[in-house]
């Protein structure tokens, strides 16, 4: 059995060593074709890296035995990502060719509602597939955002920056990493978030039309998280009033 765990394992590890080579090449191929930087480079390969080592760690704790469909295609996904980052990066030099940041952006994007339902379909969904695609999402927004941010201003990068706010400000405050219900409205906002920066950032409108696209994006998200937190707060206030009272609590009442 030991000598099987450790096939697998081999197994699932080429895949995502495979996702790292696929990446190269697709900064080889945009490096070739735009003439790209060293700064577009450098991202792209320690976008390339991190992906692989931080997946590599993530399967090797999970113990998974198929890397499977659904997360082929999210680390499909996750090469374009890269894609994007090296691009957005070598844009601080040069502005790249909006024909080639809409289309690998727009790529990725279509593929956020593939993969779901490939694990459903396949029933294969693993809670490390479902962190893997949210992650995937998140940077992607993060990138969206600092591109778009170069024509608007820093305030669109509150866009991209809010959920790993929330990820810190759940290390100072446990009760904001409960589960949430189910919430179609939450999913919508957040598959909006791409597709209003994408639009934001393809210099298809004007100034002003930009301006209030990416206005309504931050709008959608603060709702959004305002009421995830509220709920949040007001469930952990309501189980820590409904707690049984502690052995020194009761001695106090009683001596009350």
């Amino acid at each position: 059995m030991a000598l099987n765990n450790t096939y697998d394992a081999r197994l699932v590890q080429q895949e995502t060593a495979l996702g790292a080579g696929v990446q190269v090449l697709l900064l080889a191929l945009i490096g070739t074709a735009i003439g790209m930087g060293p700064a577009g480079w450098l991202s792209g390969l320690a976008f390339a890296i991190a992906t692989w080592a931080v997946l590599s760690r993530a399967l090797h704790r999970s113990r998974l035995r198929s890397f499977g469909a659904a997360n082929r295609v999210t680390l499909g996904r996750a090469t374009l990502v890269g894609g994007v980052t090296a691009l957005v990066a070598d844009s601080f030099q040069s502005s790249p060719p909006v024909s080639l940041f809409v289309g690998l952006t727009a790529v990725a994007l279509i593929l956020d509602g593939v993969d779901g339902k490939v694990a459903r379909r396949t029933g294969t969904s693993t809670p490390l597939g479902a962190r893997f695609d949210m992650e995937v999402d998140a940077f992607l927004i993060l990138v969206l955002s600092v591109y778009v941010s170069m024509e608007l201003g820093p305030w669109v990068l509150l866009i991209g920056g809010m959920r790993y706010v929330f990820v810190a400000a759940a290390k100072v405050w446990p009760w904001l990493t409960a589960a949430l219900p189910p919430s179609t409205a939450r999913k919508t906002v957040a598959a909006l978030q791409g597709v209003l920066l994408l639009l934001a950032g393809a210099d298809l409108l004007p100034y002003a039309a930009n301006f209030a696209v990416a206005a309504l994006a931050l709008g959608l998200l603060v709702w959004s998280f305002g009421r995830d937190v509220l709920w949040l707060y007001r469930t952990h206030r309501t189980s820590r009033a409904e707690e049984p009272a502690t052995a020194p609590q009761v001695r106090e009442l009683i001596a009350g």
